[in-house]
């Protein structure tokens, strides 16, 4: 049979295993920090001005350099073309539904909400500082965690002194707020 009635196969139908995105609470609002929504702002800017058009042109030219079944660059070209679509996709949608807060205007200082940089002095008598941010703003390693977190729920609305106990896989532990700052809608990551 000749090539030229055959399907072309370049990978649209390959299921790709996608990154776990962290999923909002069915009818939550997508609260973000105004850093956090002008970072993703700024990823959908160079996804769409920059990264999206140069992956178009490779594919472009590696498509007119003849069979595709076999071009590496046709078919990495394809498959990342895809990932970038799925991420415009995404960050289209989740910035449609951001609802911006600004946590410098927090009237309530006294009370942990969101934007709040609490620290606290859990059971074992470790004291740790975390940033109560959006589901698309969480960083580990600089303790920003997102709003919907066990531990960002169990602080919410508590006072310097308070104690919540919270459920972990080792058991149950106690979180003692120590402290309660406002207005720190710091850049995060790699914004310095």
């Amino acid at each position: 049979m000749s090539k030229a009635f055959t399907k072309e196969d370049d990978g649209e139908g390959d299921e790709e295993t996608e990154l776990p995105v962290p999923a909002l609470p069915v009818g939550a609002k997508n609260y973000i920090t105004r850093a956090g929504h002008e970072r993703l702002q700024s990823e959908l800017k160079s996804l769409l001005r920059s990264e999206r058009p140069k992956i178009v042109e490779i594919v472009s030219w590696a498509a007119g350099n003849g069979d595709r079944s076999e071009n590496g660059d046709y078919l990495y070209g394809k498959k990342r073309l895809r990932e970038i679509d799925r991420r415009i996709r995404f960050l289209t949608k989740r910035l449609e539904i951001a609802e911006i807060v600004d946590a410098s205007r927090q009237t309530r200082h006294d009370q942990v909400f969101f934007g709040a940089t609490v620290s606290y002095v859990n059971g074992r008598d470790q004291e740790q500082t975390v940033t109560i941010v959006g589901v698309d703003e969480i960083d580990a390693d600089s303790s920003r965690i997102s709003w919907i977190s066990p531990v960002a729920r169990a602080l919410h609305k508590t006072r310097v002194g308070d104690v919540v106990e919270i459920r972990t896989p080792a058991g149950r532990e106690t979180l003692e707020v120590i402290a309660i700052e406002y207005g720190l809608d710091d850049p995060g990551p790699g914004q310095e």
